[in-house]
């Protein structure tokens, strides 16, 4: 059928593979297992190392204990704890056990946490300090099980439904409340499958893994596509620059994902040629700078893939791991993956995805579903995107971020990158405040290289832009602030920016 000439259509994902392999996430865990039981599939720096057939035990067990303490099918549990082996296994099992998982940062604040339980509603809580909760009526127990009681008996493992929930994954809310995000079995297969094929993961392959594991950047990419592919990965706490390149040159590791402002620092350490080891490094969550890119490529030969995903959908687009990787862009949709471009009041477009690895609906919020699926059933991203001349994707801003000045669209990322490139500029946020002229006019937010050189920085901004930015872009106001508030994956948090 034709498509209306309004709709730009990328090219479409390749469909001529199996994105539903294995019917649910431990059915395709458990058959990779199967296949080299023997295999390291965890490790840690400390010399921790778990194999399939040590991980398919384990896992067992775990879910034999969640049995015993009377968890049932479909009950929620919330999981709050640092990357550990025991947090993994604890992961694993409740899915084994057919459970949902609701993840969460165990940054959070306990007050913030208990109203996550309080919403999502879990059977069980599995926290690293007990106490978190405080007087929540919800049992609490450690990543490593241990005071839930053992599993008297066989226990049904391994079977969930592709329709199934596996994981509710609350969204940043860097734009708003933060909404109930369900993510199928089958959801996350096709999404890990995907990646799989595209970045063409092998079973000899180790990723770094150093992403935290209560979003779907370390849990839905990371951890499900090494368990997908057979493959194994070094679980790393916390990242940290030399951790990374201990893992490449110690562990083995050919693979590291990462988020800009962990390339950032490893642009800026000792470590950056460590790099040049790895078969691949991806990044995502957040724009990577093509400055950034740039100086990654000179300081260590490795042109990072970048990607584009999102909670509701996991990974949506990449660029191509043969090929070229293409500075400031996402590239092309990933197998099974459809994307279009819609237009937008003042000359945009939004980016539209539909896929099996799209979500059917937010978690009991029915408003916010209808607003974010059109009627043909595709998913309203709230991101701005663009197609380069060779098709490739550019992500160019947020539909609620855009700032329109005079009548003129204003993108605060394409701002921002100009204000990063400036030599005195550690980092650099840009919105709209209101304006009785203007509709809107724009407010820089600067962390300054040298605090005690902020005053004269002005002037030099104003400067700067000047050659660089079309009038109506440039700051007319400037605030300097020791930091840019961001979320635990880069993304700036721009309601937290007041004008």
């Amino acid at each position: 059928m034709t498509a209306p000439h309004w709709r730009v259509h990328l090219r479409p994902g390749s469909t001529d593979v199996d994105l539903a392999a294995g019917g649910s996430l431990p059915g395709a865990f458990t058959a990779a297992w199967a296949t080299d039981p023997g295999r390291v599939v965890l490790s840690t720096l400390d010399g921790v190392r778990l194999n399939a057939d040590e991980l398919a035990a384990r896992t067992s067990s775990a879910a034999g204990r969640y049995a015993a303490a009377g968890l049932s099918p479909g009950d929620r549990v919330l999981l709050s704890a640092g990357t550990s082996v025991d947090l993994v296994v604890a992961y694993l099992g409740a899915l084994r056990r057919g459970l949902t998982v609701v993840p969460a940062n165990p940054g959070s604040p306990d007050a913030e946490l208990a109203r996550l339980a309080s919403g999502s509603r879990p059977a069980l809580a599995v926290l690293d300090s007990p106490g978190r909760l405080g007087d929540a009526r919800v049992p609490v127990t450690t990543p490593d099980l241990a005071s839930l009681p053992r599993s008297g008996g066989p226990v049904d493992l391994d079977r969930a439904r592709p329709e199934d929930v596996a994981l509710i994954i609350y969204t940043s809310g860097t734009t708003g409340r933060p909404k109930g995000v369900p993510l199928s079995h089958a959801n996350l297969l096709a999404s890990a499958h995907a990646v799989r094929l595209a970045w063409r993961w092998q079973p000899d392959d180790r990723l770094a893994l150093c992403l935290p594991l209560f979003h779907v950047h370390g849990l839905g990419v990371g951890l499900h596509g090494t368990l997908v592919t057979g493959a194994s990965a070094t679980l790393m706490p916390k990242f940290e620059p030399a951790a990374v390149a201990a893992a490449i040159a110690d562990d083995g590791a050919t693979m590291f994902f990462g988020v800009p402002t962990m390339y950032h620092r490893l642009a800026g350490s000792a470590h950056l040629s460590s790099l040049a080891g790895l078969r691949l490094a991806v990044s995502g969550s957040a724009p990577l700078p093509v400055g950034l890119h740039a100086a990654l490529r000179e300081g260590s030969g490795q042109v990072v893939l970048e990607r584009y995903g999102m909670t509701e959908t996991v990974m949506l687009v990449s660029n191509p791991y043969d090929g070229e990787r293409r500075p400031g862009t996402v590239g092309f949709p990933l197998p099974g993956v459809e994307v279009r471009l819609a237009p937008r009041s003042g000359g945009v477009s939004e980016i539209e995805v539909r896929g099996p690895n799209v979500i059917s609906g937010y978690l009991d919020d029915p408003a916010a579903t209808a607003a974010s699926f059109t009627v043909d059933g595709w998913l309203r991203t709230g991101d701005l995107g663009e197609l380069d001349s060779d098709g490739y994707l550019r992500i160019s801003g947020r539909v609620k971020e855009l700032i329109i000045s005079g009548g003129y669209n204003v993108y605060p990322r394409e701002v921002e990158e100009v204000l990063r490139e400036h030599p005195e500029v550690a980092d650099a946020a840009v919105v709209g405040a209101p304006s009785a002229e203007w509709g809107e006019t724009v407010v820089a937010f600067i962390v300054a290289a040298d605090p005690a050189d902020a005053d004269a920085l002005a002037g030099s901004l104003v400067d700067w832009c000047v050659g660089r930015l079309t009038a109506y872009k440039r700051p007319r106001e400037w605030r300097f602030v020791p930091a840019i508030p961001r979320n635990a994956l880069g993304k700036i948090e721009r309601h937290r920016l007041t004008p």
